[in-house]
């Protein structure tokens, strides 16, 4: 059991929880910065998180909810108010409604968590501050502080796991719910130099061929929100020819832009992706969280090898970038 000490003061207005690791500042600092690992501990064992939106960069959201053993869902929301590599992050935290917005007939929170180095490893500090007495009273009386115990007493098995999340790995597909699939890769290379390759048209030219044996002729790219993007790309013998198109409908350098996509030529609606940048130890941490138009369409995706084709992709793109 990691968790050192839980101290709760109530004329301060606040709760702090102490744990100590026995894992380097970069391994913990990582389990909080990847999407795919905090949802591993965040929720209490019987509550396990997911977490739909991870934007850890200052005025950055996260998005998740828990879901219970019957099926329901509580879910939340954190704004990074500060993010120092490997030493702080400081959030506003809330609950959210059934539509993933702040809900304001419940208590927001400052959260803030210091990382440091001990001997022995590391140590994890949090420190809840509540707006007031009544609110505290209300979310330790709703089981703040168990469900805290909870989560951060799963943290050890994911500390350990390392092979689970090594920079090695190939791209993974990771589904959401019904109509929602992460992709995650860790790219060597910095948070500005993998923006810079989704922005830079000849380098996107030389890297997002998918398999071998593809060209991209046309490569028209959305530079601010509310540009309209076109790629398209050409079998090398001329066989075969295919693209897509959409907007930029929102972007914040460098670490996440979000985009309408839809298949040239093809009617219905099309996609929503939302593209997250993360410094990580082992590189950045690229997230695109796809949102398709319905579970049939979702899957039919998933089964052309989709995946596949953007580790192909995504392998070339870090040999671009440490040829650099």
């Amino acid at each position: 059991m990691p968790i050192t000490s839980v101290t709760s003061d109530p004329a301060a207005l606040t709760l702090t929880v102490v744990a100590d690791y026995p894992v380097p500042v970069e391994r913990l600092w990582e389990a909080y910065s990847d999407p795919r690992q905090i949802e591993r501990f965040w929720g209490p064992e019987q509550w396990p998180a997911t977490f739909t939106r991870h934007d850890m960069a200052v005025g950055g959201w996260s998005h998740y909810f828990m879901t219970g053993p019957d099926g329901q869902k509580s879910r939340g929301w954190w704004r990074y108010l500060a993010v120092e590599p490997l030493r702080r992050i400081e959030v506003e935290d809330g609950f959210a409604d059934e539509k993933g917005e702040p809900n304001p007939a419940m208590p927001s929170m400052r959260m803030v968590f210091g990382f440091s180095a001990t001997k022995s490893g590391s140590r994890f500090e949090s420190v809840t501050f509540f707006p007031s007495l009544e609110a505290m009273e209300q979310l330790v009386k709703m089981g703040m502080m168990e469900g805290m115990r909870s989560a951060m007493g799963q943290i050890d098995a994911l500390l350990a796991d390392l092979a689970s999340f090594a920079a090695s790995r190939a791209t993974e597909a990771q589904i959401l719910g019904d109509t929602q699939v992460r992709i995650s890769r860790v790219i060597r290379g910095s948070v500005q130099d993998v923006w810079r390759a989704h922005h830079d048209a000849k380098l996107m030219q030389r890297w997002l061929l998918g398999p071998d044996g593809w060209t991209m002729p046309v490569c028209e790219i959305a530079t601010k929100v509310g540009d309209r993007y076109r790629y398209e790309w050409e079998a090398a013998d001329g066989s075969q020819r295919f693209g897509f198109e959409g907007e930029l409908l929102e972007s914040a350098a460098p670490y996440r832009a979000v985009t309408s996509e839809a298949m040239i030529g093809m009617e219905g609606p099309g996609t929503r992706n939302e593209m997250t940048l993360v410094a990580v130890p082992g590189g950045t941490l690229l997230s695109i969280v796809i949102t398709y138009p319905s579970k049939e369409v979702r899957d039919m995706v998933l089964g052309t090898g989709m995946t596949g084709g953007m580790e192909t992709s995504y392998a070339r793109l870090e040999r671009e970038l440490l040829a650099a």
